[in-house]
């Protein structure tokens, strides 16, 4: 599915310093967005800061560099974590050194062609309301690739010395997609698992039933704010919400959670 949207407000250009906006928020958390892209292919890009180093969850599109734009994200220490390999998530992992992802896409990160990545379905003219200052090829564009140096599992804990993150495994929009759960403030950063709008389960790498069991998985955190991948954030009531009609959309009939248990044997 893909939304529609308007024709880059015919094919202005927007200069690199005005095509970010940098909104900080409780905890610690800055947010960083694209403005000049329509949400729905918008990434939030999560710069959360620790007290030996910072965490950067997801780094966009690439059609303008990050670090150029905000040179202080390496005033500390950093480590860029792909939440998943899309193109709109990955665009500026290659400017930063330290650089992790669940190993199920680590080879995507590492070679990004426009197919493994979605560019070819989703990067298009359409996607922008306001254009880049170099404009936007769809045939040329194409994701840099940035090998990761740290690959993540179910379970791993990514330590900024006074505050730690577990690492979620959370298939389903893609094999290697992961969330980020702090438990000590409730914070649930969700990459594209969940978001406050339109879900993909139809790329070429989804699984549905996959995204059913980690929707029942999410929905028994004890969540606080979730900051997703797209859209804006929201606490655990929307959460809720966005997980059981996702279940009731894609659950099939029949399925063993959607029948009852067998019923007892009789005494004997």
């Amino acid at each position: 599915m893909i939304p529609a949207t308007g024709p880059a407000a015919a094919q202005e250009r927007v200069a690199a310093a005005h095509w970010y906006a940098r909104t900080p928020l409780a905890h610690g958390v800055t947010l960083l967005s694209e403005i000049h892209i329509d949400p729905f292919y918008r990434c939030n890009i999560w710069h959360v800061r620790g007290r030996d180093g910072c965490l950067l969850v997801d780094s966009g599109s690439g059609v303008v560099s990050l670090a150029a734009q905000m040179p202080w994200l390496r005033d500390t220490p950093l480590l860029a974590v792909a939440s998943h390999a899309h193109f709109d998530h990955i665009g500026c992992h290659h400017e930063f050194p330290d650089r992790a992802c669940h190993r199920a896409e680590a080879d995507i990160l590492a070679h990004p062609t426009r197919d493994a990545t979605l560019a070819t379905r989703y990067a298009r003219l359409a996607m922008f309301e306001r254009l880049p200052p170099g404009g936007f090829d769809e045939q040329a564009y194409a994701v840099a690739a940035a090998p990761a140096n740290r690959l993540l599992e179910a379970g791993d804990t990514i330590d900024l010395g006074d505050r730690h993150f577990a690492v979620l495994h959370v298939p389903g929009h893609s094999p290697g997609s992961i969330a980020l759960w702090e438990a000590a403030t409730g914070m649930l950063i969700a990459g594209d698992a969940v978001y406050d709008g339109p879900l993909v389960d139809d790329a070429y790498h989804s699984d549905v039933e996959c995204y059913l069991d980690t929707m029942r998985r999410l929905r028994e955190l004890p969540v606080s704010i979730v900051h997703a991948g797209h859209y804006p954030s929201f606490g655990a009531q929307r959460l809720h919400q966005l997980i059981d009609d996702y279940i009731r959309l894609r659950q099939v009939p029949g399925c063993p959670a959607d029948r009852a248990a067998p019923p007892p044997s009789p005494a004997q």
